[in-house]
């Protein structure tokens, strides 16, 4: 779909309640493989690349969350989505906020999956420094293997890192920079949704992050998913599927 000038890749599969599935810096819509097709036989499952990554083209403005909100926005316009449940992977968590506080009437609810609303840990940030780094070094197809290897299983692998590759190392720095001065921690309590905070019960350095946002959030279940860390989304499927149908079905019924 043609979104603001730029050519964006998209997946729909199912039908029912719309969920929506945000992606991180270099990786792609493939991460949300297994949830395309286990929860599109109850849901209508959407997920599509941020422009510069995946299969997307390449942003020539620099990439910013208000600019992916927007591309959001207007997939859903065209794909005639009203509202829906919004589903974002760490720093794609960071985005699903966004939309909440720019777009509240577009929105049933949010899921959060190892989210954060600011970055205020010393490790966190060393991660992302080392991403901006590899893509601006000559070293993007480096980062994709090493994100490819680490947010798939075998069977996935190559295809992750296929999709990671191609984008656009320039967009994914920005994506990557524009992280790390996002703070919408103060203005949490303006949402006023049903928001699923999830967070792998080894992913420690991520706790606070849970933490924070269950304290901000108005109306919130933090949930901690066990015998995984940050990757949920490719290493905790069954458990992720079973907390995201209660989630809704509670919700909506």
């Amino acid at each position: 779909m043609s979104i603001h000038g730029v050519e964006i890749y998209y997946t729909v599969q199912g039908e029912g309640i719309p969920i929506i599935f945000v992606h991180p810096p270099v990786l792609s819509s493939t991460s949300f493989i297994f949830q395309i097709r286990e929860l599109s036989t109850k849901f209508r499952v959407i997920a599509f690349d941020i422009r510069g990554h995946g299969k997307s083209q390449a942003s020539q403005e620099s990439l910013t969350y208000p600019i992916i909100v927007a591309d959001m926005e207007e997939l859903m316009n065209g794909l005639g989505v009203d509202k829906a449940y919004l589903c974002g992977y760490s720093t794609g968590g960071s985005i699903v906020l966004e939309f909440l506080l720019e777009h509240p009437d577009r929105a049933y609810g949010g899921i959060l999956i190892g989210g954060i609303s600011e970055i205020h840990d010393f490790r966190l940030k060393a991660r992302i420094f080392l991403g901006i780094s590899l893509s601006t070094l000559g070293a993007f197809r480096i980062l994709a293997l090493l994100l490819a290897w680490s947010n798939s299983i075998p069977s996935i692998f190559w295809r992750t890192f296929q999709d990671a590759k191609r984008g656009n190392s320039k967009n994914a720095e920005q994506y990557y920079r524009y992280s790390l001065t996002y703070d919408c921690t103060k203005q949490l309590p303006k949402i006023n949704i049903p928001i699923l905070l999830l967070y792998g019960e080894q992913d420690k350095g991520f706790h606070s992050y849970g933490h924070l946002l269950h304290e901000s959030l108005p109306k919130n279940e933090l949930v901690f998913i066990g015998h995984v860390k940050h990757q949920i989304p490719t290493k905790a499927t069954s458990q992720l599927h079973d907390e995201i149908v209660r989630f809704i079905d509670k919700h909506t019924g």
